[in-house]
């Protein structure tokens, strides 16, 4: 099994040459998405650090599992990879029924939505971009625990916090489950 360094080195391997929408390097970006899902073990590390490969490059799950990736990480990368003939909005239930991926979503989410990110972009885009990932966390945070969100934002974009205040507890948290690794 790869270790959470060897897949990082793969990410930056993966993304080597690709910057984000405000001119930064792209493997900033996956890097921030795993450091917001440090406090939920190596795998779900790994899967932030791979969360958008498979969307994003050449690489296929095949050769992900190949690499020594666990198929459990390479299952919720295929799960939050986008695919061009699924909405969205689709996409984001179908992910909400998976904990992992609900919480790579979650923290990726995060990241896009950080004011210092945001500001780089023309007012257009930016606004626009605003309400597709307001409308995405209406969907994903009533998914997992309150406690699990605020875990990632403190890390990710602690601007998110005062949103999550006009939010409860999602259902997870209610009937008590966690995607934290055992």
């Amino acid at each position: 099994m790869a270790s959470v360094h060897e897949v990082e080195l793969l990410a930056a391997q993966a993304h080597d040459g690709q910057y984000d929408k405000a001119g930064v390097p792209y493997v900033e970006h996956v890097r921030a998405v795993a450091a917001g899902l440090a406090p939920f073990g190596a795998q779900l590390v790994m899967a932030g650090l791979l969360h958008d490969v498979l969307e994003d490059t050449d690489r296929t799950a095949e050769d992900l599992l190949g690499a020594g990736v666990p198929a459990r990480v390479v299952a919720v990368v295929q799960a939050v990879t986008n695919e061009p003939d699924v909405p969205y909005e689709v996409m984001l239930r179908r992910i909400t029924g998976d904990p992992w991926a609900t919480l790579v979503k979650i923290a990726d989410n995060a990241h896009n939505s950080r004011p210092d990110r945001a500001a780089r972009l023309p007012r257009e885009q930016r606004e626009r971009l605003a309400a597709k990932y307001r409308a995405a966390r209406a969907v994903l945070w009533p998914a997992a625990r309150r406690s699990d969100i605020e875990a990632i934002a403190r890390r990710v974009n602690p601007a998110l916090l005062a949103e999550l205040d006009g939010h409860g507890p999602g259902p997870r948290a209610q009937a008590g489950s966690s995607p934290r690794e055992t």
